[in-house]
């Protein structure tokens, strides 16, 4: 099976379908004509093979970079260019416990049982 993207103006992906393989090599055409569903459709690869990253609603579709990039998490996050994934100022810790990302305090804040 091949996944599709459809993308906005704004290279925003609104939603992601399914093709045949019988289809995949027209599937632009298929999904915005055959189907009736118009617009912009570009292909992504559930396991990153094209595109660096599967496509999700709200991604964005860089065409200089041919890829899909997942929307910025925090303002403080940068774009890894080999990836096109958004990586933390500081790294995550490398242990065994849980985090989240704090970005007032720019640190990775262990996460407590509160129970």
């Amino acid at each position: 099976m091949a996944h599709f993207a459809q993308i906005d103006e704004n290279n925003i992906v609104t939603q992601v379908l399914v093709v045949d393989n019988a289809q995949e090599h027209r599937g632009q055409e298929f999904l915005a004509n055959d189907l009736g569903l118009g617009g912009t459709w570009v292909q992504t690869s559930y396991n990153n093979r094209i595109r660096k990253n599967y496509a999700g609603i709200g991604y964005t579709y860089d065409e200089q970079r041919d890829a899909f990039i997942p929307p910025k998490p925090f303002q403080s996050w940068t774009l890894n260019e080999e990836t096109c994934l958004w990586g933390s100022p500081i790294p995550y810790p490398q242990d065994e416990k849980l985090y989240i990302w704090d970005e007032e305090q720019q640190n990775w804040k262990e996460v407590t049982d509160a129970n």
